[in-house]
C-alpha cells in the first residue's frame, strides 16, 4: 500500500480461531471508494488464530499489518499497540470474534465525518 490510507481497522484477538475468518472478511467486503488496512494483533493465541491470520497476510499483503505476538501482554496493551500501529486518518474497530454486516458501513461513516468536520466520531446501533 503506497498510500496513506483514509481509514485503519483496527482489530484485537485472542483465541478466535473460530471467528477470525468471518471478522476479516466482513472488513474485506467493503465497497469503497479510499484505501484502507487493516491493523490485527494477536494476543499469543493458543489455539490457531495466527495461523489462519498468516493465511490472510499471504492473500492480501498490502492491506493487513499483522502483530503477532510470541507472548501474551493482555488486551488493554494490545489494543494500544494496535492503535499505535494504524496510520489512517480515521480507526475504526472490530473485535476478532465479531463481524459486520453491512459492506457500505466504512463509506458511510466516513462520507459522514467527512462532510461534517464537527464531529469527530460515528457510533451504530449493535444487534
Amino acid at each position: 500500500m503506497n498510500n496513506i490510507p483514509m481509514v485503519s481497522v483496527a482489530v484485537i484477538t485472542y483465541n478466535h480461531s473460530k471467528y477470525i475468518r468471518q471478522a476479516l472478511d466482513s472488513i474485506l467486503m467493503q465497497k469503497v471508494d479510499f484505501e484502507y488496512e487493516i491493523v490485527v494483533g494477536d494476543d499469543c493465541s493458543p489455539d490457531d488464530t495466527q495461523d489462519i491470520l498468516r493465511e490472510y497476510q499471504a492473500l492480501y499483503p498490502d492491506k493487513f499489518k499483522m502483530i503477532l505476538r510470541d507472548k501474551n501482554i493482555g488486551g488493554t496493551k494490545n489494543g494500544y499497540d494496535v492503535k499505535m500501529h494504524c496510520t489512517g486518518k480515521y480507526v475504526a474497530h472490530l473485535e476478532g470474534d465479531d463481524y459486520w454486516i453491512d459492506q457500505n458501513k466504512l463509506q458511510k461513516q466516513v462520507d459522514f465525518l467527512n462532510a461534517n468536520p464537527e464531529y469527530i466520531g460515528t457510533a451504530h446501533k449493535m444487534i
